[in-house]
């Protein structure tokens, strides 16, 4: 290996490093604020209890995301061929398909806001958290590929593959690598769908296709059938999410989070 690929895969390295340093900095943050946070919400306890028991009324938060999501048994889809073999590790540490890729990053957005979503110049951190997409189409895997929501894409090569570290700008919902990963970073609270992630991607999807394959969707979320509109599922913390067109259907993939995703 010449001293130039040595050099920039060690670069590469060095960023991957960083983002997990950087993702591990905003955790301590987080668990500080939480622990102020529990201490203003006990001082402010007796003030609530009180409200309540003058005001004889109580009120409750209707679910978000995944609590009001529509789930079945994966029985209800009978039986189900073994997923694909998951493919080696990627420089996320997490699979990469040994599969084509569902479709080109050619459509993906150029820098212009879709569905409110922008592109800033650096990567934001006030509400990051990670989501999983598996597609497969007729019972063989694809692949979601690298790059999607960040135009420009400056590619680094390491030896777990190709990662993503940097481009023009960085929409809120991204992937760095072909692993399935959708990096959500926004400089706001909200609840990203699968169809916001798509439309970044600037490919279709409904109940009848996902980007150029056509057929029935089924949708497996967390390990649960879902029922609806594929383009409402949420990119909640951790979710794992199966797109399946056509058939056969096949068990859902699960992969094993990495420290700092």
């Amino acid at each position: 290996m010449s001293k130039s690929n040595r050099n920039r895969q060690q670069h590469a390295r060095q960023k991957i490093a960083q983002a997990r340093a950087a993702e591990a900095r905003r955790r301590r943050r987080q668990r500080w604020l939480v622990a102020l946070g529990a201490v203003v919400i006990a001082g402010g306890a007796a003030v609530g209890i009180a409200l309540a028991a003058t005001s004889g009324t109580s009120s409750s938060g209707g679910g978000s995301g995944a609590a009001s999501l529509k789930l079945t048994s994966l029985s209800t889809l009978g039986t189900l061929k073994p997923a694909p073999p998951p493919g080696p590790n990627g420089p996320e540490g997490v699979p990469v398909p040994s599969a084509p890729p569902l479709a080109s990053t050619a459509t993906k957005a150029t820098g212009a806001p879709v569905d409110g979503i922008h592109c800033d110049t650096s990567e934001q951190v006030l509400f990051h958290i990670h989501a999983h997409l598996t597609v497969v189409v007729n019972g063989s895997p694809r692949q979601i590929p690298a790059g999607l929501g960040i135009p420009g894409a400056q590619a680094q090569n390491t030896p777990q593959g190709t990662f993503i570290s940097g481009g023009k700008c960085f929409y809120w919902l991204h992937t760095h690598a072909a692993d399935g990963i959708i990096h959500i970073e926004s400089p706001v609270h909200r609840t990203f769908t699968l169809g916001n992630f798509f439309n970044v991607w600037g490919q279709p999807l409904g109940p009848s296709q996902a980007g150029p394959a056509q057929g029935h969707v089924t949708a497996i979320y967390n390990g649960k059938v879902y029922h609806g509109d594929p383009r409402d599922i949420p990119l909640t913390k951790h979710a794992q999410i199966q797109l399946e067109v056509g058939t056969p259907l096949v068990a859902p993939e699960s992969i094993t989070w990495p420290s700092g995703l």
